[in-house]
């Protein structure tokens, strides 16, 4: 019925050919998307004429339809992205977009209907399946502004309200559909004063936010090659060398004020001043990273929790190697685009994403740092000593993305079952505590109080949720039955309706007297009692007359009109409640967020440290002595993804 109703107003709206079956794809104008039939075409009525001949000449869009002057409103705000508008079933988009959208997504093109005097080019694709289409253009380099109904269809007087809720953008997605999960996914913004660089990236899928500054050309696009950030914004006002093959965004400069950025920042992570992240001098980079958080701000429209600190890298921390150099090494990238040949390819036992993924950012950024290196040397020859390797990495496998999930939390867009992996994950941790604080290493006890105590979290989330959530929270059946009185009451509402009008049968018979007495309901007239006109004289005076039919009479009760009232609300407000009490567990993770990070990176360094473990065991590698010295020397060398590839022993050089 609610479809029915979305169609008949946006045919009065919107000039459209409307039928009463559930939309398939996009069909002719007037054909039916259901059944391929023509549809009957409905002309408002005239007491339904909308305000658009009130509005003057002057008005913006004043020629075109209520329905596309929302959309021009929308579109305004976003001039280059596409413009996903939400209509019943479907996401539309119009003119421009519906013509680069149809090529792009192979959608059909269509013409519907007519705005201004002139037919407009629609495509569309269903909201049940819009993450695949999503997934296509954002790797395509598209950016998408999701424009979603926000008024109740069935309530709403005229045109339902919709609104731009969210947009995403190559650098901006955190959907686990839409990402690869075992590599990082930057949003970078860029400056430059005087031969100097400011450069600030971001993941927002794993809440990092980093800065750093160059002072030449050379320095910057080594950054930059390492990174391959998915988006990068620019000054443009700035003298750059040549970015082209980084699509590069231009922003105006007076988002990479200095002043302007630092103030921002310091309000975001709500603090006096930066001096505390180690960056307060560090104008350039603060002057991108006041353009990148502005910038996330607007496309996410959501507060940030996960995003709780600056970092700082310096250049002096790592081996510099220039784009050719990461090249030619083929640290993860083979000239055929797999990762298979590669030293990650072969390296990369992690069991989870995310310590795929900082697996991959060692690799990238080689650290100078020796104490730093020997303690990650000393945990591996650890785990293999003391034969820790498998029943770590077998907790491992019941761990999942807690670093993407949280990010999801943070930004209130995670599911059901994001939940529960995240509460599987802390009811693990204590038997991670456990294994590595028998280990006695330096770097592994550090991890395990790194992971921190979770168990009331974790007690309490395994009361809330139940053991196999649904996909979506949409049709409810997430929090656990026992975790809230009012919940629990509504579902027994909505799913014992039956055994209460057997019980209010029964009990009618008894008290009246007739043994034909029987409780129905149908979907016009609701619940009722129907006694047959030769027992009329033993109806009760308190029963009141609802339907006269055939050799019958229908009645309704105060207890069976309250039970109505109850029972056809129960399952609404089931599902509000449901969605009340998501909120509730939403805020209390958002609330330990910080803590919750910590606890995914250590669960994340800890799966490195055992992959690295297990190849070392497994190809039999020998762990290198570090010098203060300048210089390598190598005796008996392998070169493992030589190996990898190769059938016949390879020859130690």
């Amino acid at each position: 019925m609610a479809h029915t109703n979305r169609l008949f107003l946006n045919s009065l709206l919107f000039g459209r050919s409307i039928c009463t079956g559930k939309p398939r794809f996009m069909a002719p104008p007037g054909v039916c998307r259901q059944n391929g039939r023509p549809c009957r075409t409905v002309k408002p009525p005239v007491s339904q004429k909308t305000p658009a001949q009130k509005l003057p000449a002057t008005e913006p869009y004043a020629e075109h339809t209520p329905l596309m002057r929302q959309f021009f409103r929308a579109k305004a705000e976003h001039p280059d992205l596409l413009m996903f508008f939400r209509m019943g079933d479907f996401y539309e988009l119009f003119y421009d977009d519906a013509r680069k959208a149809a090529r792009l997504l192979d959608v059909t093109l269509t013409q519907r209907g007519q705005s201004a005097g002139q037919p407009i080019p629609m495509a569309g694709v269903p909201v049940h399946a819009l993450e695949p289409y999503l997934a296509k253009l954002v790797r395509l380099g598209e950016s998408i502004a999701i424009c979603e109904q926000i008024g109740d269809p069935a309530t709403s007087k005229g045109l339902v309200e919709r609104k731009v809720v969210r947009v995403l953008t190559p650098g901006t997605i955190t959907d686990e559909a839409l990402l690869d999960e075992r590599r990082d996914l930057w949003l970078a913004a860029l400056t430059s004063r005087n031969g100097r660089h400011g450069l600030a990236y971001a993941d927002l899928a794993g809440g990092r936010f980093v800065l750093a500054e160059h002072d030449s050309d050379v320095a910057l696009l080594a950054e930059l090659a390492r990174l391959n950030p998915a988006e990068l914004l620019i000054d443009e006002s700035a003298i750059l060398p040549d970015l082209k093959s980084y699509n590069p965004r231009k922003r105006p400069p007076w988002h990479f004020d200095a002043e302007a950025s630092e103030r921002a920042l310091t309000e975001f992570f709500k603090t006096r001043d930066l001096r505390g992240f180690g960056c307060a001098e560090q104008r350039l980079a603060l002057a991108s990273a006041g353009a990148l958080l502005t910038y996330i701000k607007e496309t996410q429209r959501t507060q940030l929790p996960h995003f709780s600190r600056l970092s700082v890298e310096s250049a002096d921390e790592t081996i510099a190697m220039d784009a050719a150099t990461r090249r030619n090494l083929e640290i993860d990238t083979h000239a055929s685009g797999r990762t298979q040949h590669t030293v990650f390819g072969v390296v990369d036992a992690a069991v989870t994403p995310m310590g795929a993924r900082l697996l991959r950012r060692w690799l990238h950024r080689p650290l100078r740092t020796h104490s730093v290196l020997r303690a990650r040397q000393q945990a591996i020859q650890c785990l293999i000593d003391r034969q820790a390797l498998e029943p770590l990495r077998d907790l491992l496998r019941g761990i999942g993305d807690t670093e993407r999930i949280l990010a999801r939390v943070a930004l209130r867009s995670a599911r059901p079952r994001d939940l529960a992996g995240l509460r599987g994950a802390l009811n693990r941790a204590p038997q991670f505590a456990e294994q590595l604080a028998d280990l006695q290493c330096p770097r592994l006890t550090e991890l395990c109080q790194q992971l921190g105590d979770h168990a009331e979290l974790a007690q309490w989330l395994n009361g809330a949720l139940v053991d196999e959530p649904p996909v979506l929270a949409r049709d409810g059946g997430v929090i656990r039955s026992g975790f809230d009185a009012e919940l629990d009451e509504l579902r027994e509402l909505s799913t014992n309706a039956d055994g209460f009008l057997v019980d209010l049968e029964t009990r009618e018979r008894e008290v009246t007297g007739i043994s034909t007495l029987r409780v129905a309901y149908n979907r016009v007239h609701g619940y009722y009692i129907e006694i047959t006109n030769s027992q009329a004289g033993k109806v009760p005076t308190h029963y009141t007359r609802r339907q006269t039919v055939k050799g019958a009479e229908r009645y309704i009760t105060e207890e069976l009109k309250h039970f109505e009232d109850k029972v056809l609300s129960a399952r609404e407000r089931s599902l509000m409640r449901e969605k009340a009490l998501l909120e509730q567990v939403f805020d209390r993770l958002v609330a330990e967020v910080e803590a919750l990070k910590q606890a995914s990176q250590a669960f994340a360094e800890i799966d490195v440290l055992a992959a690295l473990a297990e190849r070392a065991e497994r190809l039999n590698w020998a762990c290198p002595e570090l010098s203060d010295e300048p210089g390598i020397e190598i005796r008996r060398g392998r070169h493992p993804v030589v190996e990898a590839v190769r059938e016949d022993p390879f020859g130690t050089q």
